[in-house]
């Protein structure tokens, strides 16, 4: 109850709609209660009694009153339609404003697909739910409540056999909820590793092809798609014996009231109007019943989809803002990480102790093996997570003591994995700033190496890249990514293995770009390059988590034993040069 009372929370704003739609609904049941009333008077007087002008007066009413109810009807479909599309519209923002406050902890554990499920056709189940369903609930209560209450005034003793199926039916329906919502929740769950599965592929969609794992792929989809087959089938079984039994039930009270209503019309005790009244009254009964036992079933659907979405709603970020954070002023770009150790959800010890001083201004390389923590350091900085121990500083401050959304403005990252999204080129280079003017756009663009080839293309600035910028080479998404990076004009340069995907040539027009741009900036760098770590004012050596080392590279590659090791095995390639004599082999 408790789920279904935080649904109903939504309807708050909107009560004003809601009681225009339900006067509609109360005027709709209002026709629906006196036609057989009409009905009666057409039997009994305009027939029995030859009253043409009863007959005419009743037949006009009953045309008059079917039009009212079209009218109540739009009013009522109109008003509740705006109301629970404005409920869904609200819960995808606060979904969607959710999910991108949460910390990449909470990412690094969740699937895409299945948070794509829930912000997709969960809230349009609770869309439902919101708009027709509980007004049809109302209705069908209102109905029954009003149906009995005429049966009874028109006929006690029949009015009671005709209901005195309702207990069953309610005791029933009430275990038929609690049966299905389990299947709901399964099946939801089940469509969000589906969709995940569908997600993966899509984008890998090279990946499977160029290992031929076409048909495999299939196969996992199809076991997946399976399984969405069995539980909704497991639901349909429920259902499909559910509906018939509670309208044969129904039906049975109906062919009751035929047989000893019409010994009461044969008895003289009651007119054969009254009895055609009566027994249309009785088959209204059905109509609320039928929708009982269809709302009984989206209930159910319902509860499981609101436990979906309030599951991520209610989701706590481990990266939050103090409450008494502070916006991080005009910046220098000192950091320091001040004895830092991080551990990942799963326990894995990414970084333990680690503690240097960069002064603002310096080029930082980032040296290590695959696995070493690397791109850890350079994911704390902007505070993707928070460490486990230690501090950050930035000039001075702890990064946790200011707002997230001024420390971030403050920092440009191109990431290995480059990302630009399906639209132009102009809009991803201005993706930080979006009132960046055209000539700020081309100067940044110029800076990356990326204005001759943007301009090779037919629309220039505003040709569109495809999904995650797949119309473009690797190197030209590098850039595109630097630029935008370089357009915000931040005080702290991240760069993961920036120009690992670009050619020798290009590299040196990035490399000599960045010379002057990272000039002032405090620039870190993770590069397979041996041009990054020469030129580097500080190398960071990274092992297991540990800085083993630090220095610059002429210090290093004669004192640090695990520097030269780690330079020869990864970058002597680029030179061909055989590894020197060193006079020290300390770590």
């Amino acid at each position: 109850m408790n789920v279904y009372m935080r649904v109903l929370g939504y309807l708050r704003p909107y009560w004003l709609l809601q009681v225009v739609a339900y006067l509609a609904m109360l005027g709709i049941n209002g026709v629906i209660l006196y036609r057989p009333q009409l009905i009666r008077r057409v039997v009994d007087v305009g027939i029995g009694e030859g009253n043409l002008d009863a007959l005419g007066t009743s037949v006009v009413l009953i045309v008059g009153l079917t039009g009212l109810q079209g009218v109540f009807r739009f009013v009522e479909a109109y008003s509740t339609e705006w109301v629970s599309q404005s409920i869904s519209y609200k819960m995808r923002n606060q979904l969607y404003e959710r999910l991108v406050s949460l910390s990449f902890r909470y990412h690094d554990a969740s699937q895409a697909g299945q948070l794509l499920s829930r912000t997709t056709s969960d809230v349009d189940r609770l869309r439902r739910f919101t708009g027709r369903s509980i007004l049809g609930l109302v209705q069908a209560i209102v109905l029954l409540v009003s149906t009995t209450v005429i049966l009874v005034r028109m006929n006690a003793t029949l009015a009671l056999l005709s209901l005195v199926v309702m207990p069953i039916i309610l005791v029933y329906m009430k275990r038929y909820v609690d049966r299905t919502h389990p299947l709901w929740h399964r099946r939801q769950d089940q469509v969000g590793v589906l969709t995940s599965r569908l997600e993966q592929n899509l984008h890998g969609m090279s990946v499977v092809r160029g290992f031929a794992q076409e048909d495999a792929e299939r196969q996992r989809f199809g076991d997946e798609n399976d399984k969405v087959f069995d539980i909704t089938m497991d639901v349909a079984k429920v259902n499909s014996f559910a509906m018939p039994f509670v309208l044969l039930l129904a039906h049975a009270s109906a062919v009751v009231i035929v047989w000893l209503g019409g010994r009461y019309v044969v008895a003289g005790a009651l007119t054969l109007g009254e009895l055609i009244a009566f027994n249309a009254y009785v088959m209204q009964l059905i109509g609320p019943i039928r929708r009982l036992s269809f709302l009984a079933s989206m209930l159910g659907e319902s509860r499981a989809s609101a436990e979906r979405v309030f599951e991520v709603l209610d989701a706590e970020s481990e990266v939050e803002e103090a409450p008494d954070a502070q916006p991080l002023e005009d910046i220098r770009g000192g950091v320091t990480f001040d004895h830092v150790s991080f551990r990942y959800q799963d326990g894995f010890q990414a970084l333990q102790d680690v503690d240097f001083d960069v002064p603002a201004g310096s080029i930082v390389a980032l040296l290590g093996p695959t696995g070493s923590g690397k791109s850890t350091v350079t994911n704390l900085i902007p505070r993707f997570y928070d460490v486990s121990e230690g501090r950050i500083l930035v000039d001075g401050v702890d990064i946790r003591t200011v707002m997230l959304d001024s420390l971030r403005k403050r920092i440009g990252m191109v990431l290995q994995e480059t990302m630009l999204f399906a639209t132009t080129i102009r809009e991803n280079i201005a993706f930080g700033r979006t009132d960046a003017t055209q000539e700020e756009i081309e100067q940044a663009a110029k800076a990356a190496a990326a204005h001759d080839f943007i301009m090779s293309f037919p629309e220039g600035y505003e040709t569109y890249v495809g999904e995650r910028g797949a119309t473009l080479s690797g190197g030209q998404r590098q850039r595109v990514a630097i630029a935008r990076a370089l357009l915000m004009d931040p005080r702290i340069l991240i760069l993961d293995d920036a120009t690992s995907s670009v050619d020798t040539e290009t590299e040196q027009q990035i490399q000599r770009a960045l010379a002057n741009l990272m000039e002032g900036r405090t620039s870190f760098i993770i590069a397979q390059r041996v041009s990054t770590v020469r030129n580097a004012d500080l190398i960071l050596v990274i092992d297991k988590g540990k800085l083993v080392a630090r220095g610059k590279h002429e210090e290093l590659i004669q004192q640090s034993g695990i520097y030269a090791e780690i330079y020869h095995r990864q970058l002597k390639q680029e030179t061909g040069d055989p590894a020197p004599a060193l006079s020290g082999r300390s770590s």
